[in-house]
C-alpha cells in the first residue's frame, strides 16, 4: 500500500509540484522560526548566574572636566558607601549588565585562542552582584603588586581555554605586553540577561588610576525608594559640578533587555503563521477538488467493497507522501546547519528544531486532510456511479 502510494504522488508530480514546494517553504521556515525558540528557550532555562534585584546603576560622565579624574571618581565611590541605604557598591566599565554595550576581546593559552567579553571592576563587584565563586577568590589590593594583571573567569572560558586542565593559578596573555593571572572562576554570567547564552567572561581589575569607567553598581538595602535616588542624584551633582548624573535600575533594565529579544521571535512566529495558514488552506483546497474529480473512482472501490477507514486511509497516506516529498528536500537542506555549524550553535538546538518542525508539519497535513477525506469515505457507491 505504502509503496503504491509513493508511486502515485510521484507519477503526478507535476501536478503537486507546486504544493510540495509550499510545504518544503514551511518546513523552512518553521525550522528557522523553531530553532530561534529553542536556542533562547534553552537559555532562559539555565539560571543567570548573579542577582540584580535592587541593584541601581549610577552612572557618572565627565563631560568637559579632565582633572583628576580618577580621585573624583574615588571619591564618588566611597561617599556612595557611606549611605546607610547602600549594602555595597562597585565601579564597573560601561558594559554594566543588561546594558547594550559590549566590550570583547581575545586571550590565549598553549596555543588555544577564545574570545570573551571583558568587564573591568573593582574588587567588590561579587559583593554587589552576589557572584558565587567556584574555585579561587576575588581579586583583592593587594594582587595590583604583583607581576601579572588579576583576573577572574567564567566556568565556560575556563572549559574551552583550558580544556582538561584547571585554569586556577595560569597565567595567559591578551598579547605580548599583556599577562594575566586567573585567581578566581564563577560559575554562569549571563550579563545580557535571561535569553543570553552563557558565554566566556573575563573580569579584570581596575588600577587605582583608571579614569575611563564611570559607572558604579550599588545593591541597596530592600525598601530602598525613589527618595534615596533623589538625595543621590542631588549629592553626586553637588560633589561633581558639571559632571552627568544618570540612575538606572538593573531590574527594569533586564526586561527591556528581554523584550528586545524577544521581538523578532514574535515577529518570526506571526510570518510562519501566516504561511502555515496559506499551506492549510492550499491542502484543503486541493483535497476538495481531488475529491470533485474522483468521485468515480471511489464509488468503484466502495461498490468493490472499500470500508470507509480504507478511503480515509488512503487520503490521508496521500498526504502524509506528498508531506514526506517535501519534507526530504527541507531536510537536505536543515541537516546542513548543524554539519556546517551555521551561526555556532549547538547540534542539538538543531537536531531539536528540525524534530520539531517535522512533527507540526505532519500534525498540520494531517488535521487539513481529514475533513475532507471523512467526506470521501461517506460519499455512497450508487450516487458516485451515477454521476459518472
Amino acid at each position: 500500500m505504502l509503496r503504491h502510494l509513493f508511486k502515485l504522488i510521484w507519477n503526478k508530480k507535476g501536478t503537486h509540484s507546486l504544493l510540495i514546494i509550499e510545504v518544503w517553504a514551511a518546513f523552512m521556515v518553521l525550522f528557522g522560526v523553531l530553532t530561534l525558540i529553542v536556542f533562547n528557550l534553552r537559555n532562559y532555562l539555565q539560571p543567570i548566574g548573579f542577582q540584580y534585584e535592587n541593584v541601581w546603576n549610577l552612572e557618572l560622565a565627565t563631560n568637559q572636566d579632565t582633572t583628576e579624574i580618577a580621585a573624583k571618581l574615588q571619591r564618588a565611590v566611597q561617599r556612595v558607601k557611606s549611605y546607610p541605604e547602600v549594602v555595597a557598591a562597585s565601579r564597573m566599565s560601561s558594559n554594566t549588565p543588561f546594558s547594550a554595550n559590549q566590550i570583547g576581546n581575545s586571550v590565549t593559552y598553549n596555543k588555544v585562542d577564545v574570545g570573551a567579553d571583558f568587564y573591568y571592576t573593582d574588587t567588590e563587584l561579587h559583593k554587589v552582584l552576589e557572584l558565587p565563586l567556584k574555585k579561587g577568590r576575588w581579586y583583592t589590593d593587594a594582587d595590583l603588586v604583583g607581576k601579572f594583571i588579576p583576573i577572574v573567569i567564567n566556568q565556560v572560558m575556563e572549559d574551552k581555554l583550558f580544556q582538561n586542565e584547571s585554569g586556577l593559578n595560569k597565567v595567559i596573555k591578551r598579547d605580548d605586553k599583556t599577562m594575566y593571572k586567573v585567581v578566581g572562576i564563577v560559575d554562569k554570567f549571563k550579563a545580557k540577561g535571561q535569553f543570553m547564552s552563557n558565554n566566556p567572561a573575563l573580569f579584570e581589575m581596575l588600577e587605582k588610576k583608571d579614569r575611563w569607567n564611570g559607572n558604579i553598581l550599588i545593591k541597596t538595602k530592600p525598601g530602598t525608594d525613589a527618595n534615596f535616588e533623589a538625595q543621590l542624584v542631588k549629592d553626586m551633582a553637588l560633589m561633581l559640578p558639571g559632571w552627568g548624573v544618570e540612575v538606572g535600575y538593573l531590574k527594569d533594565s533586564r526586561k527591556n533587555r528581554e523584550n528586545l529579544t524577544l521581538v523578532p521571535v514574535l515577529i518570526f512566529l506571526i510570518v510562519s503563521g501566516f504561511l502555515l495558514t496559506n499551506v492549510a488552506l492550499g491542502l484543503f483546497g486541493v483535497l476538495n477538488l481531488n475529491i470533485a474529480k474522483r468521485k468515480g473512482e471511489i464509488g468503484l472501490r466502495r461498490a468493490m467493497g472499500a470500508t470507509e477507514s480504507g478511503v480515509t486511509g488512503q487520503f490521508l497516506g496521500e498526504i502524509w507522501v506528498l508531506a514526506t516529498f517535501s519534507l526530504i528536500i527541507g531536510l537536505i537542506f536543515a541537516v546542513q546547519f548543524p554539519i556546517m555549524h551555521v551561526f555556532d550553535l549547538d547540534k542539538e538546538i538543531y537536531l531539536i528544531a528540525i524534530f520539531a518542525a517535522v512533527v507540526v508539519i505532519y500534525i498540520i497535513v494531517t488535521l487539513c486532510a481529514w475533513f475532507p477525506s471523512k467526506q470521501a469515505a461517506r460519499i455512497h457507491p450508487a450516487v458516485a456511479l451515477h454521476e459518472e
